[in-house]
C-alpha cells in the first residue's frame, strides 16, 4: 500500500476545452464573485458563467462541496447548498436564484440561537460509568443464579416427560421473568415519563440508561409484527389503540410519550423512540401517530411530532421536532413535506380482533409447548445422550489447565460452528423454498393468519446475516443471493455487485438487472402492509444501475435502466420512469449519471482487463472468506473454553463461575476483534485513497469491513464504547457521549471532546462509486450533534458546536461552520430549530 496521501481534488479540466466552447463574462457583482470563487476551485484561470458545473467543466460532487464552503466563507455572498448546485448547474443560473431567494447577503448556516454544551465533568462521567458496569456485574450474577439453579433443577427430572415438564416451567418462568423484569423496573425507577431535559451521565441518565438497555435486551423484541408487542408497550405505558401493527425493531423507550391510533401501520426500520440526545442532554418528547396513521420503511419521528388521522409519511423520510402531518395529508422527505403520493397500496381485508387474539395465544402455545422446552430441555437431552459431552462437562472431572479441557473445547467448537455454517446453508436454500409454494404474488392475504407466518419465516430464514457478511463484496454473493431466489440470471459479474448488508421481504421476488452494482444497506421492500392486509409484489431494479449506501427500494419505484440512486435517496413511486439520471435526495432530485473525473478507472471494467481483474479479485476474496470462517471459529472456541471451564469450576465457585465466564465472555469478546481489526491494519492509520474496485488495496479494505463489531451496541450509552473507538484507532476526545453511532473507518475519523452521538447515526468516511473508491478524513468538532440516524459522509468537516438533524446526509467534502444548525437530505444550512422551511411546519 503507498504511503503518500492520495490528492482530495481532482486535476484540473483541461482549458483549451473551455476555449472551444467560448467564454461569456459575468453581469453582476454576484456572478463575478461566484465565478472567481470557482475557477480558484477548479484551477482555471477564469469560468465562463454559461459553463455547465459537471457537463462543461467536468466538476464532481465533492469539487462542489468545497466551492459551496468556499461561497459559504465569503461575506459578500450568499450561502449555497448542494442542492443548489444540481438544481441550476451554472454560475448564471445559480447567481439568479440566489439573488431571487436572498436579495441581501446574509449567513443562514449561523442559527439566532445557539446551545453551548456544558461538559459534564471528568468525575460525573467516571462515576457513571463504574454504576453502569456495577449494574451490568449485578445483573450478570441474577442471571448466572437463575440459569445454574433452573439447569440443576431440570437435571433432577426423570424419564423424558419429567425432563419435558420441568424444561417448560423453567424455560417458560424465565422467558416470563426477562420480559417482566423491565417492565417492573420502569415503572420503580422512572414511573411515567415525561417531556423534560437531563444531562447525559447523571443519576438520572443512569436511571435511563437502565431501562433502556433492559428493553433493548428484552426478548419480547422478537414479536416484533405479532399483536403481543403492542401489548407489550401498552404494559409499559404506551396508549395504543386497536388493530395496530408495528413492524419496526427499533424500540421506544419513553414509551408514556408514545400515543398510536386505531389501524396505523408502522414499517420495519423506523425511529420513534420518543428521545433524543442533543448538546449533551437527554430530551424527551412526545410521539403522536393519530387513527389509521402510516409511517414508512426508513421514517424517523423526531420528539414533538405528530401525525393525523389518516396521515402518511413515506419511506425514507422524517419529521423533524415540532412538525405536524394534518389529518389526511401525504408527505414525504426530510423534512418531511406535503405530496400526492399514496403509500397505502394494499386494499383492506378482513382482520377482526378476534382474528389477532388467536394469532397471539397460538404463538405463546408454540413458544411455550414447543420452543422453550426443546431449547432448555434438548440441551440437557443432548448432553446426557451424547457420553462425550457429558463427560467433558461433568463438574470436576478435569483441571481448568489441563490438556484435555482445550481438547474438548476444540472438538465441540468444531462440530457447532462449521455444523451450524453446513446445515445453515442447507436450511436457507431448501426451506424457504418449500414455504413459498403456498404464497402468490399480488394476492391480497389478511394480517395474522397461515400466509402472514409464512410470509415472516421466509423473510427471517433468508435475511440470516452471516452468510450475507461471509459472501459479501465478492463475486459469490451473487450466486447466494441466487441461491436464496433473487432473479439475477443476467447480472454481468464485477467482483462488488452486492455490499454484505442486503435486506428483503421476500428473495423470490427480487430482480436486479445486468450490470448493476449495489452498495451496503439496499433494503428491498416487496412487500406492502395496510392495517388489516398485506401481498407481496415484484421489486425490479433495472440494468447498469449504481446504488449507494441505505435505500430502501419499493415495488413499483419509478427508476430503469442506468440510473446512479445515491446514498440515502428516496427512491421515487410517482411521475416519470426515470432513466440515464442520477436521484439524491429526500424527496429525490436529478443529478447527472456520471461525470468525466469519475470515469478514469472505467477501462478496467471491460474486456480483457476485466477478466484478469476480476479473477485476481475472486483469489483474493476466497483467501478472504477462508480468514473470516477461520476468525469466527476461532472466537467460538474461545467462547467455547469459558464454557467448559465455567462448568467445570461450578461446584467450587457455584454460580460465581458462571457469571464470571459471561463478564469475560463479553470483554473477551470485545478485545478479540479490536486486536484482530489493529493485526489487520498492522496498527498504522488508514491514509485517504482513490483507487479502482480492482486495486488490491481497495480489497484489503473489504477485507478489513469484515472484522466483526456487532459487540458494539452492548456498550451504547456509556464510556466503555469511547474506550473501544480509540482502541480501534478513532482520535476521539473526552466524554462523548455515543449513543449507537457506527464508524466505518476508525482512523480516518476525528471526534472532539463533549460530542453528542445519537442512535442510528453513522460516519461513513469511503465511497464506492460504480468502479471507483474514494476515502479521506472526517472530522466533527468539539460539542457537536448529530442526529438520529443522520450519516455523515467522507471529507467532512463539522466546526465546533454544530448541530446535524435527524435524518440528515451530510454529504462529501460539506464544511459546517461553528454552531451551524443544518438539516436535511441533502443537509444544508437552517435558520430555525426543526427545518428550513416554514411551508411545510404545521404548529
Amino acid at each position: 500500500m503507498e504511503e503518500e496521501s492520495v490528492e482530495v481534488l481532482p486535476p484540473a479540466p483541461d482549458e483549451s476545452a473551455f476555449a472551444e466552447r467560448g467564454y461569456a463574462g459575468p453581469l453582476t457583482d454576484t456572478e463575478k464573485n461566484l465565478a472567481a470563487v470557482l475557477a480558484e476551485v477548479v484551477r482555471v484561470e477564469r469560468v465562463s458563467v454559461d459553463s455547465h458545473f459537471f457537463d462543461d467543466l467536468g466538476a464532481n460532487s465533492l469539487v462542489m462541496a468545497h466551492f459551496c464552503a468556499r461561497v459559504r466563507k465569503r461575506a459578500d455572498l450568499p450561502s449555497v447548498s448542494m442542492k443548489d448546485i444540481y438544481r441550476t448547474p451554472t454560475i448564471r443560473s445559480l447567481a439568479m436564484a440566489l439573488e431571487e431567494t436572498a436579495p441581501a447577503p446574509a449567513e443562514p448556516s449561523i442559527p439566532v440561537q445557539t446551545q453551548e454544551v456544558e461538559p459534564a465533568g471528568t468525575l460525573r462521567y467516571v462515576l457513571c460509568g463504574t454504576a453502569q458496569l456495577l449494574l451490568f456485574l449485578g445483573y450478570s450474577f441474577l442471571a448466572a443464579a437463575i440459569t445454574g439453579r433452573g439447569y440443576a433443577w431440570v437435571s433432577d427430572a426423570s424419564g423424558p416427560a419429567g425432563i419435558y415438564l420441568r424444561s417448560l416451567l423453567f424455560g417458560g418462568a424465565a422467558f416470563v421473568g426477562l420480559c417482566t423484569f423491565p417492565v417492573v423496573a420502569k415503572w420503580i425507577l422512572i414511573g411515567r415519563w415525561r417531556a423534560r431535559e437531563f444531562p447525559v451521565w447523571g443519576l438520572t441518565y443512569l436511571r435511563f440508561w437502565t431501562v433502556k438497555v433492559l428493553l433493548h435486551a428484552n426478548p419480547m423484541v422478537f414479536f416484533v409484527g405479532n399483536p403481543l408487542y403492542v401489548l407489550y408497550l401498552r404494559a409499559l405505558g404506551a396508549r395504543i389503540g386497536k388493530h395496530v401493527t408495528i413492524l419496526s425493531r427499533t424500540v421506544p423507550v419513553c414509551t408514556d410519550l408514545l400515543r398510536i391510533g386505531t389501524g396505523t401501520v408502522i414499517r420495519k426500520d423506523s425511529h420513534f423512540l420518543c428521545y433524543r440526545a442533543h448538546a449533551g442532554r437527554i430530551e424527551t418528547g412526545r410521539v403522536t401517530l393519530g387513527r389509521d396513521v402510516f409511517a414508512g420503511e426508513k421514517t424517523v419521528l423526531d420528539i414533538d411530532t405528530s401525525m393525523g388521522d389518516g396521515a402518511q409519511l413515506g419511506h425514507t423520510s422524517a419529521l423533524y421536532s415540532g412538525q405536524r402531518v394534518p389529518d389526511g395529508e401525504r408527505w414525504h422527505g426530510s423534512p418531511a413535506q406535503r405530496t400526492e403520493v399514496d403509500y397505502v397500496r394494499v386494499a383492506p381485508a378482513h382482520c377482526g380482533t378476534l382474528r389477532r387474539a388467536w394469532y397471539g395465544v397460538l404463538t405463546l402455545l408454540q413458544l411455550f409447548l414447543l420452543y422453550v422446552p426443546l431449547t432448555v430441555g434438548g440441551l440437557y437431552m443432548l448432553l446426557t445422550e451424547v457420553p462425550a459431552l457429558g463427560d467433558a462437562l461433568a463438574p470436576g472431572t478435569v483441571g481448568f489447565t489441563s490438556p484435555k479441557l482445550y481438547l474438548d473445547a476444540l472438538i465441540t467448537s468444531l462440530v457447532l460452528f462449521f455444523g451450524y455454517v453446513v446445515v445453515g446453508l442447507a436450511t436457507l436454500l431448501t426451506v424457504p423454498r418449500l414455504l413459498n409454494l403456498v404464497m402468490r404474488p399480488e394476492r391480497i392475504y389478511p394480517l395474522y393468519g397461515l400466509h402472514y407466518s409464512v410470509h415472516r419465516a421466509i423473510t427471517r430464514l433468508t435475511n440470516v446475516k452471516f452468510f450475507l457478511w461471509l459472501c459479501g463484496d465478492s463475486s459469490y454473493i451473487v450466486d447466494y443471493l441466487r441461491g436464496l431466489g433473487y432473479d439475477l440470471s443476467r447480472v454481468e459479474q464485477t467482483g462488488s455487485n452486492f455490499g454484505s448488508d442486503v435486506q428483503h421481504e421476500t428473495p423470490y421476488l427480487a430482480s436486479v438487472g445486468s450490470g448493476t452494482m449495489v452498495a451496503d444497506g439496499l433494503s428491498i421492500m416487496n412487500a406492502e402492509f395496510s392495517s388489516t392486509s398485506f401481498r407481496v409484489s415484484r421489486a425490479s431494479i433495472g440494468p447498469h444501475n449504481f446504488l449507494g449506501n441505505h435505500i430502501a427500494y419499493p415495488s413499483g419505484a419509478k427508476t430503469g435502466d442506468n440510473c446512479l440512486l445515491g446514498t440515502k435517496v428516496m427512491v421515487p413511486l410517482d411521475g416519470a420512469v426515470r432513466e440515464g439520471v442520477g436521484l439524491l435526495g429526500s424527496p429525490c432530485f436529478e443529478i447527472p449519471r456520471s461525470v468525466e473525473r469519475d470515469s478514469r478507472f472505467d477501462h478496467l471494467r471491460t474486456g480483457d482487463n476485466l477478466r484478469r481483474n476480476l479473477a485476481a479479485k475472486n483469489r483474493y476474496n476466497i483467501r478472504t472468506m477462508g480468514c473470516c470462517l477461520f476468525v469466527r471459529w476461532l472466537h467460538v472456541f474461545f467462547l467455547t473454553v469459558l464454557g467448559l471451564a465455567a462448568v467445570d469450576l461450578h461446584g467450587v465457585a457455584g454460580q460465581l463461575a458462571i457469571a464470571v465466564s459471561l463478564v469475560l465472555g463479553l470483554l473477551s469478546t470485545a478485545a478479540y476483534f479490536v486486536l484482530l481489526e489493529r493485526c489487520f491494519t498492522g496498527f498504522r492509520p488508514l491514509k485517504p485513497r482513490l483507487c479502482s474496485i480492482y486495486d488490491p488495496y481497495f480489497w484489503w479494505h473489504e477485507r478489513l469491513w469484515k472484522v466483526p463489531d456487532h459487540y458494539l451496541n452492548v456498550f451504547n450509552g456509556t464510556p466503555f464504547k469511547n474506550m473501544i473507538w480509540r482502541s480501534l484507532g478513532v482520535r476521539l476526545g473526552s466524554r462523548v457521549f455515543d449513543d449507537g453511532c457506527y464508524v466505518t473507518e476508525r482512523t480516518l475519523t476525528t471526534i472532539g471532546s463533549d460530542c453528542t452521538l445519537n442512535a442510528g447515526s453513522k460516519i461513513q468516511c469511503h465511497s464506492q462509486e460504480d468502479g471507483t473508491f474514494k476515502s479521506d478524513h472526517s472530522a466533527i468538532g468539539a460539542g457537536c450533534t448529530v442526529g438520529v440516524g443522520a450519516l455523515v459522509h467522507y471529507g467532512v468537516t463539522m466546526g465546533d458546536g454544530a448541530v446535524l438533524a435527524a435524518d440528515s446526509f451530510l454529504m462529501k467534502g460539506e464544511d459546517m461552520p461553528r454552531h451551524a444548525r443544518w438539516g436535511g437530505n441533502p443537509a444544508a444550512a437552517s435558520r430555525d430549530d426543526g427545518h428550513d422551511d416554514p411551508a411545510t411546519r404545521r404548529r
